[in-house]
């Protein structure tokens, strides 16, 4: 069993949580974790850069000199790429990035990530968050008291209102849900801070639910 602590709103420790060993993965996934997070920054890339080539340049299709007799090189349309203010010799043109993945491998990295996060010590449980204020000075003293200084992802079973009024202007700070957390904000927050409600719907997830977000 490994076992996570447990603290309060006050930053004490109160307990520990334990979670089977055999919702863990340490010895796969490691490729899984890569793909989903490349997966995931590639799906959300706009694809939108887009030039012009010569036929899409405004002007005229008059050649420039003669063929022959002027000592300078042959050309043709003012539109070619050769010239400043031509066309685009192939230049991004708008198209889509997605990457598809298997539902084992996304549920797998998902596994893989989340383990490795206990392992380092990086997730801690949190009682019960103090969802009655939508201020941002009241919760960002939770978050200090818990050790959530810096990058932190914030995980609940359910997202209130306060809790999302209150941690939206605090930077480097997001707050999810644990049916929708996906294997990149796993990696990419250093800190983790999850209540218990929200570590038993990851567990369930661990299981074998729901796979990964896109």
């Amino acid at each position: 069993m490994s076992k996570l602590p447990i603290r309060g709103n006050d930053g004490r420790t109160s307990g520990e949580y334990e979670i089977a060993d055999s919702l863990l993965v340490f010895d796969k996934g490691a490729q899984a974790v890569k793909d989903a997070i490349v997966r995931y920054q590639a799906n959300h890339r706009q694809g939108s850069a887009s030039t012009k080539n010569k036929g899409e340049v405004a002007g005229s299709n008059r050649k420039l000199w003669a063929q022959k007799g002027t000592g300078r090189a042959r050309t043709g349309l003012r539109q070619s790429p050769i010239w400043r203010g031509g066309g685009v010799a192939f230049g991004p043109r708008p198209r889509s990035f997605a990457k598809d993945m298997p539902k084992q491998v996304a549920r797998l990295a998902f596994r893989r990530a989340l383990s490795d996060k206990i392992a380092s010590g990086s997730v801690t449980v949190v009682g019960v968050l103090d969802e009655t204020s939508p201020k941002t000075k009241a919760f960002l003293a939770q978050l200090r008291a818990l050790g959530g200084v810096g990058p932190t992802l914030v995980i609940t079973d359910k997202v209130s209102a306060n809790l999302r009024l209150g941690a939206r202007n605090i930077p480097l700070v997001e707050v999810v849900n644990a049916a929708s957390v996906n294997t990149y904000q796993l990696v990419r927050y250093p800190v983790i801070l999850v209540t218990e409600a929200g570590m038993k719907a990851l567990e369930l997830r661990l299981q074998g639910g729901a796979g990964e977000e896109s």
